[in-house]
């Protein structure tokens, strides 16, 4: 199988110089020449389940004999889902990985992946991500002190919270943190710039682990694989997804698991006041627009990347606007469902996740009696400040995240300038010690 640009004007690839690449060369996003459909039983592990739904695209890759082993690593935490109120409410729990949001997944499959690529005389590759709260605590997490590999982290200065700020800031080592003075797409933009940079790329050999990669987005299929097999084998139904997002990563893997012919049926996307989703689905262009500071702010995205994903994988804005539905929930009924959430529905909810409650509970009262899952995204510990106020007590801190909140933090300033970057990461090739090196 080959890997095609969303664009259109570069060479179809293989599987493994699309993930080694990150960004195809004309700028688009890479995803598979065609869409396998698979027939298959869940396995009895979701790591056994993400080798059976991933093993077709990687038929002709130098990976296809690691694969179980880059599974059982990637996926050796669970992802449970639980019955919220018996009623056909359920909740796709995703953060039960060392930095407690669903990142976690993909970040260490891609880190396996690109380290059993990677040429043991090669350069240090540098890998380059712009996050908007959690992409890049588990990039991090995933190549911290792997030789061979630099992380550089980009992300909007005071715009995520406390504790996201200090899991992306206390790793060190190979992982360098900036503080970019801008919002999360100057970050996107100046990320995927240098991406585009061939001189640069000459010097500083590199690659991304946002949502915009291969390796990102297929192992994120995993997981909604595995729910709806279990979910239709004991129901003999689909079920439903309503996936909080805001560069449509998380949701373009859902849409893909279900373009595969798993179980997965109706697909709403949840995104907070940055509505430039929601404006396309209710039938008005698509126009990307400044971004606002929200509570959910890990989906304050005002240009979605994979939006060329969904575009391509449709014939047109009509085709596309029946394949999904979305809505904005501000930060008022944010707040509202954070505070209710541990009532009427047995949980405590992050701001992303409790935007996906509200939609459930908006579809609830038109009369939809489907089974829905909402997909909790990330741990309420990592937002204390906005979610203990509201529910009147401290949300206990997983050890994972405890221990990431333990080590001390510190990053770099850094104006929304590409040639502040580009300075920035050529500095860092050209400085000693232990960037892109395992201390001795």
């Amino acid at each position: 199988m080959k890997f095609v640009s969303t664009r259109g004007q570069a060479p179809p690839t293989a599987i493994d110089a699309a993930l080694v690449a990150g960004l195809a060369p004309d700028g688009g996003l890479y995803v598979p020449e065609r869409i396998p459909t698979v027939g298959m039983e869940p396995g009895d592990t979701l790591a056994k389940t993400a080798h059976d739904v991933l093993a077709p695209y990687f038929v002709e890759s130098s990976l296809r004999d690691a694969l179980p082993a880059i599974c059982a690593h990637a996926y050796s935490f669970d992802a449970p889902l639980r019955d919220m109120t018996g009623n056909g409410d359920h909740l796709l729990e995703l953060f039960n990985g060392p930095t407690a949001a669903f990142k976690d997944y993909a970040a260490r499959f891609l880190a396996d992946a690109l380290s059993r690529l990677r040429p043991d005389d090669a350069a240090p590759t540098t890998i380059i991500v712009a996050t908007s709260g959690d992409t890049g605590a588990a990039v991090a997490s995933a190549f911290h002190r792997r030789d061979g590999f630099n992380v550089v982290i980009l992300y909007p200065e005071g715009r995520v919270s406390p504790r996201q700020a200090h899991g992306l800031e206390c790793w060190g080592d190979n992982v360098r943190t900036f503080r970019v003075q801008g919002t999360f797409d100057d970050c996107q933009r100046l990320a995927k710039q240098a991406l585009s940079d061939d001189a640069l790329r000459r010097e500083v050999p590199l690659s991304s682990a946002n949502s915009i990669s291969l390796g990102r987005l297929l192992p994120q299929v995993a997981y909604y694989a595995h729910a709806a097999l279990r979910f239709h084998r004991q129901h003999r139904a689909p079920l439903n997804f309503i996936v909080p997002t805001g560069n449509l990563g998380n949701a373009c893997a859902a849409f893909l698991a279900r373009r595969m012919g798993l179980p997965v049926g109706e697909l709403v996307l949840a995104c907070n006041s940055n509505d430039v989703l929601p404006r396309y689905f209710a039938g008005e262009p698509y126009e990307p627009r400044a971004t606002k500071a929200t509570l959910a702010n890990a989906m304050d995205v005002g240009a979605p990347s994979n939006f060329e994903r969904l575009r391509h994988w449709h014939a047109s804005d009509g085709a596309l606007r029946d394949a999904l539905r979305a809505f904005t929930v501000d930060d008022a009924t944010i707040a509202d469902v954070v505070r209710a959430a541990p009532e009427r529905h047995g949980i405590v909810a992050d701001p992303h996740t409790a935007s996906g409650l509200h939609v459930l509970q908006r579809l609830r009262s038109q009369g939809d009696t489907r089974a829905w899952a909402v997909v909790a995204t990330a741990h309420p510990a990592k937002f204390d400040t906005i979610v203990e106020p509201l529910v009147g007590h401290e949300v206990p801190v997983p050890p994972s995240l405890a221990q990431c909140l333990s080590r001390p933090a510190s990053a770099q300033r850094l104006p929304a300038d590409y040639d502040a970057l580009r300075d920035a990461l050529l500095a860092g090739v050209a400085a000693s010690g232990t960037f892109g090196r395992r201390p001795a």
